[in-house]
């Protein structure tokens, strides 16, 4: 058993014994992942790790059991193959745990599916559950310094990758072209790509625009927001630039306010703050600007295994930030059929206050058209 995974399972039996928590069952998710460094193939086949305060096992349909005993082989797995069904694996796991009595107080993995959860559920006499919000979900939400280290690592970077996208704006070229030079350039460092947006004039308008065929001319915006995955940990940044001579004057202006609101949130960011409270930080200077409305979206969201994970930095969020967490500031202000600007950083909360993964700058670039 790694070491990390020692430590992600005492840490979780402390949280489960502080919560009163009997069982924890998680699917072949992101949770299984940081927790037991299994990823195993997920399908219809139920697939599930069950943890107690003083065992665990894991639920693996033969047919993946080898694969997956590679990744962990110090977990006990119960397989059942597709002749028998997973019944009588499932039942001998939970007999080996010894929690077969009532009002047990179980927390079922939220990215499980729903016919696992029910199967799982369906064995215990008047369960109660919840999802792991106050177990799993919390320490994954509290990042580790190795963990910090890998999340800086992988923004340094998708840094790189960001001059390089922009030093090769061309006119002519695609949105696919733009996206092309970054995955490469994620692939040629060893990462691989997570997702990438590029957005061209209008289209930058479209917070979730889908990367296409619509090509760079003079005088338009340029919207990228992409990230990569390395050593297992993703990156994730949005920067904005005129490719011209003549940005439209409300470009520049709508620039200076995202940069500011970015600047107002990250000053409030410290242990015991609401998550509401960065969010609102954010969203006041952009209302007081007149463009409360062309701002759609939450502030932030968690960076870690997942590139969206708790906490989540919306107005109906109110949990305190902690240290160790990890998150995304992103304002943005989107003029349909105009243009859009978004800038968005990656923040560590560390004991000394909030410090930004990247090292690029957020300055709105204006490039003169080149050919």
């Amino acid at each position: 058993m790694s070491d990390n995974t020692v430590n992600r399972l005492a840490r979780l039996r402390q949280r489960m014994s502080e919560t009163g928590t009997d069982l924890v069952a998680v699917g072949p998710s992101s949770h299984m992942q940081w927790l037991l460094g299994l990823n195993p193939h997920g399908d219809e086949r139920p697939v599930m790790a069950l943890v107690t305060i003083d065992n665990a096992g894991v639920l693996m349909p033969k047919l993946n059991a080898e694969a997956a005993r590679a990744q962990c082989g110090s977990i006990p797995f119960y397989e059942w193959s597709d002749a028998d069904g997973p019944q009588v694996a499932l039942t001998t796991l939970l007999n080996k745990l010894d929690i077969n009595r009532p009002g047990l107080n179980v927390v079922i993995d939220e990215m499980m599916r729903a016919d696992f959860a029910f199967f799982l559920l369906d064995q215990f006499e008047t369960p109660i559950h919840r999802f792991t919000q106050d177990t799993v979900g919390r320490l994954r939400a509290e990042k580790d310094a190795e963990e910090h280290r890998l999340l800086r690592e992988c923004a340094r970077l998708n840094d790189s990758a960001f001059e390089l996208a922009f030093a090769s704006l061309r006119t002519g070229m695609s949105e696919n072209d733009v996206k092309s030079i970054l995955v490469d350039h994620y692939h040629n460092h060893g990462a691989e790509s997570a997702f990438c947006i590029v957005g061209f004039g209008a289209n930058s308008a479209f917070p979730h625009h889908h990367t296409g065929t619509d090509v760079l001319q003079p005088e338009m915006a340029v919207l990228i927001d992409s990230g990569c995955r390395l050593n297992g940990y993703p990156s994730d940044m949005t920067r904005c630039a005129w490719y011209g001579d003549m940005p439209d004057p409300r470009f520049t202006k709508t620039a200076d306010i995202i940069e500011t609101a970015l600047q107002t949130a990250l000053k409030v960011v410290e242990p015991g703050r609401a998550c509401s409270e960065i969010d609102e930080a954010a969203r006041s200077v952009i209302a007081a600007s007149g463009y409360g409305a062309a701002f759609p979206h939450r502030t932030g969201h968690g960076l870690g295994v997942d590139v969206h994970e708790p906490p989540y930095i919306t107005a109906s969020n109110n949990q305190p930030l902690a240290i160790g967490n990890v998150f995304s500031i992103e304002p943005g202000i989107y003029l349909t059929d105009s243009f859009g600007i978004r800038l968005e950083d990656i923040v560590y909360l560390g004991p000394s206050g909030p410090e930004i993964l990247s090292d690029l700058s957020r300055s709105v670039l204006q490039i003169t058209p080149r050919y």
